[in-house]
């Protein structure tokens, strides 16, 4: 826990998330390499202030029990065989430790619980469970912050909102803190309540801020068109995930090309396009997939600065190779930052157009734009610097861990050398694959640790599961390898149907196309941004590549 805490002291580091058995690290290797990294955290942890556990804060939980509050208090007082009310006593005596927090933000996972009222989660989980239920799974007790699915037996709910995205911190209780739960009444809980505003109050108070003007109004929303920028980072102790967009050198590129900052917010549009009124004179540019833009019923070029005229109407046609386009403005859109980011994540309803995907009638504005509409609708993407968009066959370099060793011979062997297909079920949390099933070796789930992007998650079921931009921060799946931070683009345009490949490369070779893929960017930043670069057209074998040459 002092470790977590003095991370920051650490070259490189920029998040730690603490679980129950480990702690998750996320670093910059062009700061630290991962040999050093390593050095420098075993000198950390053996250090002598790591072994001082820091100061904890006890807080009380008012909690009321049973009934429509907790609709499982009977079921597991008739499992132990004594009465709800002694149920209620044994769960509301100890004092917890907060051991970790993940899944969902703010989710505790407790420790201390009596064993005495330990029961089993739910044979079939629940697809919602209101925000502040308090639940039991086996010898763990926790808190639902924000309504989501799950399988833990409901016994009671507080109206504490332990998650607020426009508090800072979003979550007052950390791992290491102490919780007591005391029973109220019906009326106190009513009472307590009124007193925690509602979010989407939050979200409905927003106004454009001031000087941003109107730009597209939603005629059509699209299958999924959600507001994205590069993520919100700094927050997964919380159990908040990153979110952001999916293909990020898309958004990247699609920010570069109408003036913006690359961090900016796009719209991600998702197979089925949006139907867009543009409501004043902008430029705006799609990259990643080609779903078949139009403006006023022409075609537009990707990867392209386009100038867009008041009254004309954007539309997309449908998709012909990937699935996830990427719309920019000049100026941004503009949408409250949460946290840090204007990303929309949708299962926590925060960030975007008022934590959800677009709907009918929505007007979006943007800020100010720093180039003339002339600038920039010279601008272009070299086919040089363009990512292909794979076949229907994607090949997906990984690196095998951390939890390799959960799984037989024969299991990586399958994983790495069988084919398998995205199923209709995947989402911006996760990609679920069909095909032949990797064998575990002995367990088939583990103590919750951290959950990276790219990790692959295999299940009892034996089918593994990539995660991805919306993913929980902790899982208790086994995880057998990890896609590179570079593929993950790739996957991010994937349709179902569409076949994976997962190629082994060692964490040395992943580094190397890291760097490769961040000189992409740079190359297409000076491009953009006005230094002076060349395209030379080479012929090597009968086949045409371009080169990106800078001047001096």
């Amino acid at each position: 826990m002092a470790l977590t805490l003095n991370h920051r002291k650490l070259p490189g580091i920029s998040e730690i998330v603490p679980t129950y058995r480990s702690l998750l690290v996320y670093y910059r290797p062009e700061e630290i390499s991962y040999h050093d990294l390593l050095c420098r955290l075993k000198e950390a942890a053996e250090a002598p202030e790591t072994a001082k556990p820091p100061p904890s804060t006890t807080w009380e939980i008012p909690t009321i029990y049973g009934g429509m509050y907790g609709p499982d208090l009977e079921e597991v007082a008739a499992y132990h065989g004594i009465t709800p009310t002694e149920v209620v006593s044994l769960h509301s005596r100890p004092e917890y430790i907060v051991y970790m927090l993940g899944f969902t933000p703010g989710f505790l996972y407790l420790g201390g619980m009596d064993e005495r009222i330990a029961t089993p989660r739910l044979h079939t989980p629940r697809t919602a469970i209101p925000a502040g239920s308090v639940g039991i799974a086996g010898r763990q007790t926790g808190v639902y912050p924000i309504e989501s699915p799950g399988g833990w037996r409901l016994i009671g709910r507080t109206p504490v909102k332990l998650f607020d995205p426009f508090r800072q911190p979003p979550v007052f209780i950390r791992a290491g803190d102490r919780i007591r739960f005391v029973p109220i009444t019906e009326e106190v809980y009513h009472r307590l309540e009124e007193e925690y505003q509602n979010l989407e109050d939050n979200y409905q108070a927003y106004t454009p801020s001031p000087g941003n003007v109107p730009v597209f109004e939603v005629l059509k929303p699209g299958m999924l068109t959600t507001v994205q920028d590069l993520g919100r980072y700094g927050y997964q102790e919380f159990g908040v995930p990153v979110a952001g967009a999916m293909d990020q050198f898309a958004l990247r590129a699609a920010n570069l090309l109408v003036g913006n900052r690359e961090e900016d917010a796009c719209l991600e549009i998702t197979l089925m396009g949006p139907t867009l009124r543009v409501l004043n004179d902008t430029v705006l540019a799609v990259t990643g997939a080609d779903l078949g833009p139009t403006l006023d019923g022409h075609p537009i070029p990707l990867w392209q600065a386009v100038a867009a005229r008041a009254g004309s109407i954007l539309a997309f046609s449908g998709p012909r190779r990937g699935s996830r386009s990427y719309l920019a403005i000049a100026g941004g859109i503009d949408v409250p930052l949460v946290m840090g980011s204007r990303s929309t994540y949708l299962r926590g309803r925060l960030g975007g157009y008022q934590g959800r995907a677009l709907r009918v009638g929505d007007i979006l504005c943007r800020g100010p734009a720093g180039k003339t509409s002339l600038d920039l609708a010279r601008r272009f993407v070299p086919s040089a610097l363009i990512p292909p968009l794979a076949g229907d066959t994607i090949e997906v370099r990984v690196i095998l861990g951390p939890q390799d060793d959960y799984f037989s011979a024969e299991g990586i062997n399958t994983l790495l050398t069988a084919e398998y297909t995205v199923s209709n079920s995947s989402d911006r949390m996760g990609y679920r694959l069909t095909g032949p099933p990797i064998a575990h070796k002995g367990p088939t789930d583990i103590i919750s640790d951290g959950v990276a992007p790219g990790s692959i998650q295999v299940p009892a079921n034996g089918l593994p599961i990539v995660m991805m931009a919306d993913r929980q921060t902790t899982g208790g799946y086994p995880k057998i390898a990890t896609v590179i931070t570079p593929d993950l683009d790739k996957l991010a345009q994937a349709q179902p149907g569409d076949r994976i490949r997962f190629r082994q490369v060692s964490v040395e070779k992943a580094h190397e196309i890291l760097k490769g893929y961040e000189g992409r960017l740079s190359m297409l930043r000076n491009w953009l941004t006005g230094k002076s670069m060349r395209v030379l057209r080479l012929r090597v074998m009968d086949q045409v590549f371009d080169v990106m040459v800078e001047e001096i």
